[in-house]
């Protein structure tokens, strides 16, 4: 009896060919397409609606003789992701909703009604990989989530919230392709999807207006724009790891501190909320030699930090650190005791270049220190550890 495998059809080129591949497997496969969102009113015309995206699974799905469903996860999502990124933004953190919905929809809720209709597995359209090895001291079955071939599309760290039991039920057919050979397949199959392009934005909402998106329950609110004038960084621009002072981890992992009293007012903003460290665009300040960011935001006084420059101090830190409870591990068989450090690669946001770090696990949660001074480490986001290509852990940014 053929084992059955449900395929999330996002309307895309990558989840099309996922199924094909499946089903060339020899799976039974039932493509299912998962509604998040059906409000038009801060999605960009013409990007991502999720009606067309629905016809051409439909259509993908008629092309290859497999069954097909909609599922409405309007209101889990909006009370899953939405709310979420709410409630982020308002704290003044960045939130990653792309991660978040991998973790509480699609191998979630999508994976609970894919169990129920009998399947076997889930399969999307990430490109990544699972690999299976045996643990010796117990026996079972480890799940490695790794990296997909192709360097450029990797999307490994979206998944980087997943769990053992999550990783056992997933396929990902498209992990050992490159991008232009998925769109071969698709062109060769005469899918409607071959040519369609990369989906933007939030995941299975599509490039929305985030002012706009916001603004539904976080008011705008006048208040001032500082800029803080830059101090040299430290000269000591690599770090050896040889740190076991605890407050030498500290000082090495918080962000610059800004105070109205080291800067000058140059402007206006309209909520706090609505900007992020590392930001460029969208300021609406001009005149400067170099380039504007967001050095730091404080929601409380609603003020935000500017500081020109990519070299502003307050754009560039050695490390991070993470509190316990937001630490999460693929492998929980590599997880760290107390008092444990071990050097891994790292990054804190999607397509970053990995960079080697040492994580150290104190009583008080971790510490990642990484070798080089790194640009817009953001309260919020994700930052993911790798061993060579596979994903060993994770963790949200504390501050």
């Amino acid at each position: 009896m053929k084992k059955r495998v449900v395929v999330g059809l996002s309307g895309g080129v990558d989840s099309s060919v996922a199924a094909y591949l499946i089903q060339q497997s020899g799976y039974e496969v039932i493509g299912l397409f998962m509604k998040n969102w059906h409000d038009g009113s801060v999605t960009i015309e013409g990007e991502c609606p999720w009606l067309d995206d629905s016809n051409d699974a439909l259509l993908v799905a008629q092309k290859l003789n497999i069954p097909f469903q909609t599922l409405d996860l309007s209101e889990e999502y909006r009370q899953r992701i939405v709310d979420y990124m709410f409630a982020e933004y308002e704290a003044g953190r960045t939130p990653n909703p792309d991660v978040l919905c991998n973790r509480e929809i699609k191998f979630d809720i999508f994976l609970k009604h894919a169990i129920a209709l009998g399947a076997d597995f889930i399969a999307t359209g990430h490109y990544c990989r699972k690999e299976i090895i045996n643990d010796t001291n117990t026996s079972s079955e480890i799940y490695r989530l790794m990296a997909g071939k192709d360097t450029n599309k990797d999307q490994s760290y979206f998944l980087c919230q997943l769990n053992q039991e999550q990783l056992s039920k997933a396929l990902f057919p498209i992990g050992d392709l490159t991008k232009p050979e998925v769109r071969k397949i698709a062109k060769q199959l005469d899918l409607i999807t071959a040519n369609k392009k990369d989906s933007q934005g939030l995941c299975f909402i599509g490039k929305v207006k985030l002012p706009e998106f916001l603004q539904q329950q976080l008011k705008p609110k006048k208040g001032k724009v500082i800029l803080i004038e830059n101090d040299k960084l430290p000269e000591k621009a690599e770090y050896n790891f040889e740190i076991s002072d605890n407050e030498q981890l500290k000082a090495l992992s918080q962000p610059a501190i800004l105070s109205a009293k080291d800067g000058k007012i140059i402007g206006e903003h309209n909520g706090a909320h609505y900007y992020t460290i590392g930001q460029r665009k969208g300021l609406g300040i001009g005149g400067f030699k170099n380039p504007l960011f967001v050095v730091g935001t404080d929601t409380k006084d609603n003020t935000i930090y500017l500081g020109e420059g990519e070299e502003h101090r307050g754009l560039n830190r050695a490390g991070l650190f993470l509190k316990n409870e937001d630490i999460h591990w693929v492998r929980e068989d590599l997880i760290l005791k107390i008092g444990e450090k071990k050097i891994f690669n790292a990054r804190i946001r999607y397509r970053q270049a990995l960079e080697e770090c040492c994580l150290y696990q104190k009583e008080e949660g971790m510490y990642i220190i990484f070798k080089r001074l790194i640009r817009g480490i953001t309260p919020g986001q994700f930052v993911a550890w790798y061993k060579d290509e596979e994903l060993i852990g994770s963790g949200t940014i504390s501050e």
